[in-house]
């Protein structure tokens, strides 16, 4: 890695952890005097500022009884959403053991699934079923993976069992992950969690990321099928808005 990539590398990882410092200082207080503690999605996206993510946001987020379904590019998509809207995550189980990045995840109630494990499907949507039912948003990347910039993959609905039938009052929120030029920020293929983040810790420049909240609609009496269908819709067509 040549010098002035390394150099960056390490000044934005020291960054990560003199934030690490100061959040865990705040968020222990929090929880010391047993307060519910606002602290980890702020955190999450103090560290996207670090890393060097400029985030602008479109739209109103919706706060509460609503799930948050996104197309997918990089870890970082997790440290914005939370900035943003602080929702909790359901993230595939790889990002758990990525070092760090998955660690600050469980602050923030992300919930680690195996897409992979069939026979786990139905606990897994129970576990979001009850997250649900919690005070603060939760984001699914329906997409099971990571997708190339412009791209944008089926939407697998197995997990949207969670809402069907939705609990009273739930909402679903499409939101639409715009990196621009940024094109070499995403997580595709083999890539290694550790060496994806190298690489995006050590890259010039800023990451201007738009998230675009885009307009929530009720789930009730569509089926699972139908909401994945109708968010990828709305997604598509904003993606589309922006090329134009």
């Amino acid at each position: 890695m040549p010098l002035p990539a390394r150099l960056r590398l390490i000044a934005r990882a020291g960054g990560m952890l003199a934030a690490l410092v100061v959040y865990l200082i705040l968020h222990g207080s929090w929880r010391a005097l047993r307060l519910r503690s606002p602290w980890p999605p702020r955190f999450l996206g103090r560290i996207a500022s670090v890393v060097g993510v400029r985030t602008t946001v479109i739209g109103s987020p919706a706060p509460r009884d609503v799930l948050y379904l996104a197309n997918h590019q990089s870890w970082i998509d997790i440290l914005a959403i939370a900035g943003a809207s602080g929702s909790a995550f359901v993230a595939k189980g790889e990002l758990r053991d990525a070092p760090l990045v998955g660690w600050l995840c469980t602050l923030n109630h992300t919930l680690f699934v195996d897409r992979g494990d069939r026979l786990g499907v139905a606990r897994q949507i129970d576990t979001l079923r009850q997250a649900l039912l919690a005070d603060h948003p939760v984001t699914v990347f329906p997409e099971g993976t990571t997708s190339a910039p412009g791209e944008l993959l089926p939407f697998k609905a197995a997990l949207l069992g969670a809402i069907d039938p939705p609990p009273p009052g739930l909402r679903v929120q499409p939101v639409y992950l715009d990196y621009g030029d940024a094109r070499d920020v995403a997580w595709l293929g083999d890539e290694p969690g550790t060496t994806n983040a190298a690489r995006v810790l050590a890259r010039p420049g800023r990451i201007a990321l738009t998230i675009h909240f885009l307009e929530p609609f009720d789930p009730a009496g569509m089926g699972r099928k139908a909401v994945a269908a109708r968010a990828r819709d709305a997604i598509a067509a904003a993606m589309r808005q922006g090329r134009t």
